[in-house]
């Protein structure tokens, strides 16, 4: 669909450039910013090997691409920061706070195996709020809500919840009693728990619920955990559940053992917008016979965006890993996906920005060859991360974001 709503894909010359990747994709009332490596724009080549001169490389990266669209970095509604060594946190947090003059933006961090080019220690990327829209939108000066409640553990780097316009991106939650600001006891089935406690009562403390997530990602320390994890999700989410992606972590904050990322719809909009003109907004949960069976849904629609869960490379017929080696299964990923976002009338140049997990960063030329034969037009933002594990074994998992011109409904 692209008749209503423009996606604009844009490059700046003060930010690196990619073959497979936009650097920026607006759409509607969000600009989706490509992972930023510490890489000098004018050599391109990764800068020094201290921590915090990449991390700022990085955000400088990421500045250049938001000024380079006339924002500012308080513009940021969510950062994703994915790093080589946990420990490195602090160091990097220096620097990330001296980017930001207002309220901070919501966050992840996540210690993952590897980054593509192999002296990276960070990679960084964004979420920008667009308040004048694409076109043919007109501008609407809408205003960023950031919020914290005191019945969820509280971050000096990030905010609970960040929302705009119709979507709340909050902070990855971790397994932190929030009254003694700990770590809970127990395995990976209490942690779990509290970490989904946690984005509950972040919900309620804006008025949502739990049935108003559109998509989660689950960084688990041992990807074998996943299905413990799964049952304690199935008591949070008993009628529906959201788009899902799992991604294996080398480390998460604090040595916890499982970390949990949301999306959530806003239908009430953020000011000036008018509750009444927006809370009836419909999230569309879909899945087709052609892709892969799953517990979770394949694509959740709300308002301007869909968000695909993550596609590992099996066979729908067969829901087995396809033959070959990493090519053929980037293949059936995209498959995948394609398979999805046309079965919700769509086509895969409305995608705005894909997240690739791969078990050996080394493919991703190999990856890359398939990849690009999927898009016609002006690729998505992406974001690549070498993990130590994929679900099922595979080599390869990729999820996607896409753009929704037509909306979704209001309720009946």
């Amino acid at each position: 669909m692209s008749g209503v709503i423009i996606k604009n894909s844009r490059n700046t010359e003060n930010a690196p450039k990619s073959a497979v990747s936009t650097q920026t994709v607006a759409f509607s009332h969000y600009n989706n910013i490509s992972a930023q490596l510490p890489i000098n724009p004018k050599s391109g080549k990764i800068i020094g090997n201290d921590v915090k001169e990449q991390a700022k490389q990085c955000l400088n990266n990421i500045k250049a691409i938001v000024e380079s669209i006339d924002h500012v970095m308080d513009d940021v509604v969510k950062i994703n920061v994915f790093v080589k060594n946990i420990s490195d946190i602090d160091a990097i947090d220096e620097v990330y706070a001296t980017f930001f003059q207002g309220s901070r933006p919501t966050r992840t961090t996540v210690a993952v195996a590897a980054l593509p080019m192999n002296d990276a220690l960070v990679q960084m990327d964004a979420l920008i709020s667009n308040g004048e829209g694409t076109a043919p939108q007109a501008p609407c000066a809408l205003i960023k809500v950031s919020r914290n409640t005191k019945n969820a553990p509280k971050s000096s780097v990030s905010k609970q919840t960040v929302a705009f316009s119709h979507y709340n991106n909050l902070s990855a939650q971790l397994p932190i009693d929030p009254k003694s600001g700990e770590v809970v006891t127990g395995g990976v089935k209490e942690q779990t728990e509290q970490c989904l406690n946690n984005i509950k009562a972040i919900l309620e403390s804006i008025d949502h619920v739990m049935n108003d997530v559109v998509k989660t990602t689950i960084f688990l320390k041992n990807i074998s955990d996943i299905e413990a994890v799964n049952e304690v999700c199935a008591k949070f989410f008993p009628n529906y559940v959201p788009a899902r992606t799992v991604v294996s972590a080398s480390a998460l904050p604090m040595d916890a053992l499982v970390q949990i990322d949301t999306v959530i719809s806003h239908g009430d909009g953020t000011p000036p917008q008018l509750a009444e003109d927006t809370r009836l907004l419909v999230i569309e949960a879909n899945n087709t016979e052609n892709a892969p069976k799953s517990s979770y849904s394949h694509t959740v629609a709300f308002s301007h965006y869909n968000h695909i869960s993550g596609q590992l490379p099996l066979d729908p017929k067969t829901n087995e890993i396809v033959a070959g080696g990493v090519k053929e299964q980037a293949e059936q990923c995209l498959k995948n996906i394609k398979a999805i976002v046309e079965s919700v009338d769509h086509d895969m140049d409305d995608t705005v920005k894909i997240n690739i997990q791969l078990k050996n960063i080394a493919d991703i030329d190999a990856v890359n060859e398939v990849y690009t034969t999927f898009f016609k037009g002006d690729l998505p933002a992406r974001t690549v991360v070498g993990v130590s594990a994929i679900p099922m074994n595979a080599l390869v998992q990729i999820d996607a974001v896409l753009s929704n011109a037509e909306g979704t409904p209001p309720a009946l």
